[in-house]
C-alpha cells in the first residue's frame, strides 16, 4: 500500500477497469479525488464520519469547481476539433496535462487534512465509498464494487 495519496491513486487508477469505474462514477457527478482520497483512508483503516467528509468537501468543492472543471471542460470542448487541427491538439494535450497536475494538487491538499486522522480504527470501507458517492445522480454499484475490488484485492 502506497503510503501518500497521490501514490496510491496511481497505482489505483492503473488497475485493471478501474478508469472506466471512475469515469462512470464522475459522470453521474460523483468527485473522483474525493473518492480515491477515500479509498486511501479506507485503506489506511482512518474511520469515516460525518465531519470529516465535510472538511473533505470544503477543500475538494471550491478546487474542482474553479480549477479542475474548467480545464476538463475545456479539454472536452476541443476534443473533436483537436482532431483534425494538429495544433489544437497539441494545445489539447497540454490543458490535457494542467488538468492533471490540477487534480494531483488537489490530493495534495486532501491528503495534508487527513495525514494527521488516526489509523486502525476500521477495517470496512463502506462508510468512506458512500460518504464520498453521497448525492450522486444514478449511482453505478457495479463501478463502486470494482473500485472496492481494485482497492483492496477482495
Amino acid at each position: 500500500m502506497s503510503s501518500d495519496l497521490w501514490s496510491f491513486s496511481l497505482g489505483t487508477y492503473a488497475r485493471s477497469g478501474v478508469e472506466h469505474a471512475c469515469l462512470q462514477l464522475q459522470s453521474t457527478g460523483v468527485n473522483v479525488c474525493l473518492l480515491l482520497c477515500g479509498l486511501w483512508l479506507g485503506q489506511r483503516e482512518v474511520a469515516c464520519n460525518e465531519q470529516r467528509l465535510q472538511q473533505l468537501r470544503n477543500v475538494a468543492e471550491p478546487w474542482d469547481a474553479d480549477v479542475v472543471r474548467p480545464l476538463r471542460a475545456l479539454r472536452m470542448q476541443w476534443k473533436a476539433v483537436a482532431t483534425e487541427d494538429a495544433e489544437l491538439n497539441s494545445l489539447r494535450e497540454q490543458v490535457k496535462t494542467l488538468e492533471l497536475e490540477a487534480e494531483r494538487h488537489l490530493l495534495l491538499r486532501l491528503e495534508r487534512l487527513a495525514q494527521s486522522w488516526p489509523q486502525g480504527e476500521v477495517t470496512d470501507l463502506t462508510a468512506w465509498l458512500e460518504g464520498v458517492t453521497a448525492g450522486a445522480a444514478h449511482l453505478d454499484r457495479d463501478a463502486l464494487h470494482q473500485l472496492r475490488v481494485a482497492a483492496t484485492g477482495t
